[in-house]
């Protein structure tokens, strides 16, 4: 049977952390903040930046300012200072030869994702990248994939969420699509648990009979 995948992007098909975080924290210091430590800022990567400065620098600080200053270094260098997770291109290929169709749904601008899709390899597989704007709408990981499934037509019943936080499966959740955890990006079993994903996938080799099990 015909269905459709949806990928999320950092922390499911890309280990991002160095370039976020360290763009993170050149973003603080700009403007007159302490970084918190590298290993304690896991947690930014996955939703909008403009929510998550506010969180360190405190709220009514100028989340805007905080992101151009990101944006900056992130441009300079960080977008491509990440990893490919091990064997994760190869699930992609495995699973695209499932699935009738494939997209990356991502809360990353597209102006970001789009060449870092391709940089790394992965831009064969889908047939288009959906990310947020510039400037900030289509934040919210359920706004673009209400656009997807606007502009592409999908079936939301027969479309799986891939995803490594709780925005993914919630998102998922609000338009009827079964999710898929991936604990091996920032959210961990728990939090994807506690959202409510359909299923976990601990290994990347799993995710094809995962996606084909629960499309099946």
């Amino acid at each position: 049977m015909s269905y459709t995948v949806l990928f999320d992007l950092d922390g499911t098909l890309t280990d991002p952390a160095s370039g976020i975080i360290g763009s993170f924290q050149k973003a603080l210091v700009d403007l007159g903040h302490a970084p918190p430590p590298f290993e304690s800022l896991g947690w930014i990567i996955g939703p909008a930046l403009r929510l998550s400065f506010p969180k360190v620098m405190g709220e009514g600080a100028d989340a805007e300012a905080a992101v151009e200053r990101y944006r900056h270094h992130y441009r300079g260098g960080g977008m491509y200072d990440l990893s490919l997770y091990d064997g994760m291109p190869e699930a992609v290929a495995t699973v695209r030869g499932q699935a009738s169709r494939m997209f990356v749904c991502t809360a990353k601008p597209e102006p970001y994702a789009i060449p870092i899709v391709e940089r790394f390899g992965y831009a064969p597989h889908f047939e288009r990248v959906y990310g947020a704007a510039l400037d900030g709408s289509l934040d919210d990981k359920a706004d673009i994939i209400a656009k997807i499934i606007a502009e592409q037509g999908i079936d939301p019943k027969r479309t799986v969420m891939i995803g490594d936080r709780l925005h993914d499966i919630h998102a998922a959740k609000r338009h009827g699509i079964a999710s898929i955890g991936v604990v091996w990006g920032y959210g961990g079993a728990e939090e994807l648990t506690a959202a409510g994903a359909d299923r976990l996938c601990e290994k990347t080799g799993d995710l094809p009979a995962l996606v084909a099990g629960l499309m099946g």
